[in-house]
């Protein structure tokens, strides 16, 4: 059924399926969640039902969206795997006399063809994780390069020279805290 909500159970409890499959209802996913069940001292029988059940529901909230996440960066590597696709990113720069400063770039990324196994290798080592588009150029990703044309940096998150330039076009001491880098 099209537009359904999707139902997920947050427990790993047979006679609770078998109950909501009882009345016709097949959960879409069984999330089991891993919740410490100790009744806090002094708290009644209402009060720990009412929060374990809020927890797990919030346990099973969160393995959703981690597993939606995961389909997203997977689809993301299935669409960029042997292809070319452009990274833009707009720096802004307020100066002190409060006038706007704007460089824009962008960058040509070219993906070798990924096998499922490369996906689900690269899926399995979190690297994805809140990285746009799926991947980390500047980790294990990187080795799905075939070719780059532009700011390394900007795939990266930030096009650093470009925000170098901005920022000495300012006057800002870019080269002050190089002094104790080492």
């Amino acid at each position: 059924m099209i537009g359904r909500p999707k139902l997920v159970l947050a427990s790993g409890s047979p006679r609770r399926l078998m109950l909501i499959n009882q009345a016709g209802i097949e959960p879409d996913a069984l999330r089991p969640a891993a919740v410490d069940e100790t009744p806090k001292r002094g708290e009644l029988p209402r009060a720990c039902a009412t929060r374990l059940a809020r927890a797990k529901a919030e346990a099973a909230l969160n393995m959703v969206r981690i597993a939606e996440l995961l389909d997203e960066a997977a689809q993301c590597l299935r669409l960029l795997s042997g292809r070319n696709h452009r990274v833009h990113t707009s720096v802004c720069l307020v100066t002190p006399k409060e006038n706007f400063r704007q460089r824009h770039v962008e960058t040509r990324v070219r993906f070798k063809r990924l096998s499922e196994q490369d996906i689900e290798a690269y899926l399995a080592s979190g690297e994805w994780r809140g990285k746009a588009g799926g991947y980390a150029a500047q980790g294990i990703a990187g080795s799905f390069l075939v070719k780059l044309v532009g700011s390394y940096s900007n795939v990266v998150g930030l096009p650093l020279y470009e925000a170098m330039i901005m920022l000495a076009g300012e006057g800002y001491p870019i080269h002050f805290g190089w002094l104790n880098a080492v």
